[in-house]
């Protein structure tokens, strides 16, 4: 069964594969970034997290319940990450507008769980069209993909904290 599920996989899909798991690796290093491209990434994982219930509920009764879980679960799990994320080891350069940021798992982790999440969804619903219309489906796999969602918006959240106390820092020599 598994080589029929691959072998009716497009083959664009490996290629997203391929290139989060890149992005995952190359963010276990340490690594400058600008502020830009440190929000470009969690923002397409939210644009694929939406992209995820647009599939799967776009053309179901469900897609309300589906994108109201989405909300609860950003909701829930944005603000309880961003009360706990730390900042540790994350220094801002207000000049260059770039971040030092030490490497992690945690961007590789949470891509994949996002992708592996999409890819099932996709899956059972290739086998199980009729799950699209099940409200119980929708509303755990919406929150699966909020609490996705609230995680990255949460981090990136931090940065642009961090970087705005920077650029407010009264060592600021830009001209206003």
């Amino acid at each position: 069964m598994f080589s029929e599920v691959f072998q009716h996989t497009p083959k664009w899909v490996f290629a997203i594969f391929a290139l989060l798991l890149w992005r995952g690796l190359s963010s276990m290093l340490r690594r400058s970034v600008s502020l830009q491209a440190a929000t470009l990434f969690p923002v397409a994982m939210l644009g694929l997290a939406l992209w995820g219930i647009a599939s799967a509920f776009g053309h179901a009764s469900t897609e309300a319940d589906a994108l109201l879980a989405w909300a609860t679960g950003a909701a829930l799990a944005g603000p309880w990450m961003y009360a706990r994320s730390t900042m540790a080891g994350i220094r801002y350069d207000a000049q260059k507008r770039r971040f030092d940021v030490p490497g992690s798992a945690w961007p590789l982790l949470l891509s994949m769980g996002i992708f592996c999440l999409k890819f099932m969804v996709g899956v059972s619903l290739a086998l199980q069209p009729q799950l699209a219309d099940k409200v119980r489906f929708a509303l755990a796999v919406g929150c699966s993909y909020g609490v996705f969602s609230g995680i990255f918006m949460a981090r990136v959240a931090r940065l642009w904290q961090l970087a705005w106390q920077q650029d407010k820092s009264p060592m600021d020599t830009r001209p206003t």
